[in-house]
């Protein structure tokens, strides 16, 4: 029998017979191996215990506590739902049911709706099928089997989905006991390995294949873990996402809402826009800082801009589009690049004037579809914090390091300092010569290096190939938050694509004409979107600088009223956010209803606050109260809402003059 060569993860090598299983390999190497051992990963690529190795490969042994089984885990606990569905209610048509983020899903063809209560039993019935431990076994049929099989037992939908692969692809069909579905694996070895971390979480409409014109199915969410502890501390996760859900928050903190005239855009209350402006103000003074010029651009522009950018080809379905009587058809912007770059063009640059960095709080417009709206988080109109910088590209390495150190300093500032910098290389479809890309992912291969050795080695990078725009590589930083969510939110992208399509260039200094290289940079990306992780991320606790109403000053009795008025005007006149309550409500009630609120701080008057002018002063989460003069309250409050990036520059100043 021929040999092949396996390669461990550790490099050590090992000469097989060819056709050798993962099962026969794990047992040679342990039996206690072979018994965790769940399936194995040949050049990177998951595979059944049970399928033959036929070349030469990059092995690795995955067991149930793997990082790699997770997929596994979820993808069985699927299909072991489907038999429990079926087993229940065996008129049920199976359809399909993917691994997700954090879970899984399939969709059902069910006559009558689930109930919430259904879930349970199902449950039960996952839990009696993974008890029995049956063997995952792979088939191979032909079309006409499958859909013979399938017709007869009236999976309609399984007929289609048969139909629908491609000539000369195996139809595999995997089955656990008498229980069996098309899928095109892998599996673990037995439904035991499935474990009894999961927990079915919801019941929605879904139509089949995401086609309103197709039936309306009904889809069951789930989760499933490794181990009991991962699924109590992801549940637990869930709970307190719920707490923390902005769009709640939203409504309890009188920052926004949104109604169905105009669907994914935002009405912002006074609150809210005060929030919103705030960051705004906060990101144009860094920006300002390290040179960038504000520009603004029109919301709407010619077709023609659009087709020359390539946006119009790539983009087209996503963009709000009008003709006028004359016949001329505009599009509302869905990306303020091109706008940029005629701002660029205007006028000749030469390379003196490079780096040229133009910022905007632009407003765009994108179509995103009715299901995917999510509060601020998906919305079909926002404002990006945008910059394009054009440089030589000599400048690229230097240019991308500075972006590096103001992002991850705004994050921090911001409450976030778990954040991962990801490269992503070329896609298949690009543009651009294979030189250029060379350049750039060289550059940025080497400034990723840099980023990981700053900041002590603490920085988090990776790699992920074939992610990267069509017009270049990119940066992309993601942040972890406070419950352990993941949000990606900055990017640096690399073009050498627009600037050139839309004939911009500067004069070199042999006075000869080159494009720019153009980079794309956003560091909130979408405000609303940055708006909504920051009130998940602080559960509306927000820190007094950020605070979109700093302090109520409410009164115990009228007869503080007029104080009250004078120290919400010395309050407002130090620069403070601040609102006065002169209801005439018990105190008790004032202070529940603006700690739901999430207000900072309340300043609390009564007959002898007025008289000995002074305040009490209460935080938000806390039952104390501390009295002081209001001169001293004023001057304490000012200096801790005084924004991290002024306080490092006023604290630069003092180092400076002493």
């Amino acid at each position: 029998m021929p040999e092949i060569t396996l390669t461990f993860p550790d490099g050590a090598k090992c000469a097989v017979e060819k056709g050798i299983t993962g099962k026969t390999l794990a047992e040679g190497i342990s039996k206690s191996l072979a018994k965790k051992t769940v399936a194995i990963s040949l050049d990177g690529k998951l595979a059944d215990l049970a399928d033959p190795i036929d070349a030469d490969a990059e092995i690795k042994i995955i067991t149930r506590t793997d990082p790699e089984a997770l997929e596994l885990i979820r993808h069985d606990c699927a299909h072991v739902m489907a038999e429990a569905v079926q087993s229940l209610w065996p008129k049920v048509q199976v359809t399909i049911g993917p691994v997700i983020e954090n879970g899984f899903y399939y969709d059902f063809a069910k006559q009558e709706p689930f109930h919430p209560d259904d879930l349970a039993k199902i449950e039960k019935r996952m839990h009696e099928i993974i008890q029995k431990n049956a063997s995952f076994t792979k088939e191979v049929w032909s079309r006409k089997q499958a859909r013979v099989f399938f017709k007869k037992n009236g999976e309609m939908f399984k007929v289609e989905l048969v139909d629908a692969i491609p000539e000369g692809e195996d139809l595999k069909i995997y089955k656990q006991g008498e229980w069996l579905d098309l899928c095109r694996g892998p599996h673990m070895a037995s439904t035991g390995q499935v474990g009894k971390a999961f927990k079915l979480q919801k019941i929605a409409g879904a139509y089949w294949r995401g086609d309103s014109n197709n039936p309306m199915l009904q889809r069951i969410y789930g989760t499933a873990w490794a181990s009991g502890e991962d699924l109590q501390s992801y549940l637990k996760m869930l709970e307190e996402a719920e707490k923390r859900d902005h769009r709640r928050l939203g409504r309890e903190m009188d920052l926004f809402h949104f109604q169905e005239e105009a669907p994914g855009s935002v009405f912002w209350h006074p609150k809210g826009w005060a929030l919103f402006q705030n960051l705004i103000e906060y990101m144009r003074r860094r920006q300002n800082a390290v040179g960038y010029r504000e520009v603004n651009s029109p919301d709407m522009l010619d077709r023609a801009l659009w087709e020359l950018s390539g946006h119009w080809e790539k983009f087209r379905e996503n963009m709000f589009i009008t003709e006028t009587e004359d016949e001329r058809v505009f599009c509302c912007k869905p990306m303020n690049c091109p706008g940029h770059v005629q701002i660029f063009k205007y006028g000749l640059k030469s390379y003196r004037d490079l780096p040229l960095k133009l910022a905007e709080f632009g407003k765009v417009h994108r179509y995103e579809p009715s299901g995917a709206l999510h509060g601020l988080m998906r919305v079909r109109h926002f404002t990006q914090d945008d910059a394009h910088i054009f440089i030589t590209e000599d400048q690229l390495m230097d240019e991308c390091l500075a972006i590096n150190d103001q992002l991850l300093l705004i994050y921090e500032d911001f409450g976030f300092t778990d954040v991962v910098v990801n490269l992503s290389t070329r896609p298949e479809k690009r543009v651009g010569s294979d030189e250029q890309w060379d350049q750039a992912e060289g550059v940025m291969g080497k400034v990723l290096e840099e980023i990981a050795k700053r900041g002590g080695g603490r920085n988090k990078t990776s790699v992920t190939p074939g992610e990267g725009a069509f017009y270049g590589p990119k940066f992309e930083y993601v942040l972890r938050d406070a419950i352990g969510r993941d949000w990606q939110c900055g990017t640096t992208q690399v073009d050498f694509n627009m600037p050139g399509r839309l004939g911009a260039f500067y004069i070199d200094e042999h006075s000869e004409k080159k494009i720019p290289v153009m980079i794309h940079r956003a560091i909130f990306g979408s405000l609303e979107r940055f708006t909504g992780i920051l009130i998940e991320n602080h559960a509306g606790h927000f820190p007094l600088w950020l605070a979109p109403l700093q302090v109520m000053v409410a009164t115990i009795v009228s007869d503080a009223d007029a104080y009250a008025l004078e120290v919400v005007e010395k309050l407002k006149a130090a620069g403070l956010r601040a609102e006065v309550d002169l209801r005439n409500e018990k105190i008790n009630y004032k202070v529940r209803e603006h700690s739901l609120a999430k207000v900072p701080v309340m300043l609390i008057v009564g007959r002898r606050e007025a008289e000995e002018g002074t305040v009490s002063e209460r935080r938000l989460g806390s039952h104390d109260q501390q009295v002081m003069g209001l001169d001293e309250a004023i001057a304490a409050l000012v200096d801790e809402a005084v924004p991290p990036d002024l306080k490092r520059a006023r604290s630069a100043q003092v180092e400076r003059a002493a």
